[in-house]
């Protein structure tokens, strides 16, 4: 599978299980995520995100979003989009 490389991680909220990411490429609403840093590699397909607290189909360059994910992630970690 190809991936191509869609966001950084800007910030990680444990308590809710939400990554904010500033997004460098495209992201949509059902695309499938994968995650991946020092310590963290996992997948997961995004089943809604928002924009300011607005829920949102799709993301562009320059958004920044947020996605409420399945496992820990930390700042700076790499997002990319699995390409199938």
């Amino acid at each position: 599978m190809e991936e191509k490389e869609v966001g950084v991680v800007s910030d990680y909220f444990a308590r809710i299980g939400v990554v904010a990411i500033e997004v460098t490429g495209e992201i949509n609403v059902g695309d499938t995520l994968h995650f991946t840093g020092h310590t963290t590699d996992f997948t997961q397909v995004v089943e809604s995100m928002q924009v300011e607290h607005e829920q949102v189909m799709k993301a562009k360059k320059g958004d920044s979003i947020g996605i409420k994910v399945t496992d820990r992630v930390r700042k700076h970690d790499k997002v990319y989009r699995v390409i199938e």
